[in-house]
């Protein structure tokens, strides 16, 4: 799949409590929103330079990374070097390939339907059955197609 092949030489640091919020003035490079408003929801892309684009939930992270061409600002997904999105439950920063996503449940974010991430299977699952979610995704079962219809 075009996801995990481009991100096999990524380097992640799952659950890392301490990397940088966004700023007052980071928007997100898809829907223009102030990110820090939404910090139960950040997640973000590091490129190889140390650049971070913010995004006030994960829809919008993989909305980016399969338009970059659309959004990126002249960057390629070739020159990721991390993405990571909070877990719902902890709050807490996850690597976005080791997360685990529902998907359509009757919890939106700031931008409606959204990917709900989580860093263990377990908890994707007890929301999914408390909030009625249609399924739960792996990072590599996401695909543009996926995202788009989130906003049908």
């Amino acid at each position: 799949m075009l996801v995990a092949s481009v991100l096999a030489g990524a380097v992640y640091a799952s659950g890392d409590g301490d990397l940088p919020p966004p700023g007052t003035k980071d928007k997100c490079p898809v829907c223009g929103m102030f990110v820090y408003k939404y910090p139960d929801w950040v997640a973000y892309v590091e490129m190889g330079d140390g650049q971070r684009f913010y995004f006030d939930g994960a829809k919008d992270m993989f909305r980016f990374f399969f338009n970059m061409d659309e959004f990126g600002q002249g960057r390629e997904a070739s020159e990721i070097r991390a993405m990571h999105v909070t877990d719902y439950y902890d709050l807490v920063p996850v690597a976005a390939d080791k997360a685990y996503y529902v998907i359509g449940s009757d919890v939106y974010g700031p931008m409606g339907r959204e990917l709900v991430p989580f860093a263990s299977i377990e908890g994707a699952r007890e929301f999914m059955q408390d909030h009625k979610g249609e399924g739960v995704l792996d990072f590599g079962d996401i695909d543009n197609d996926i995202v788009r219809g989130l906003d049908r």
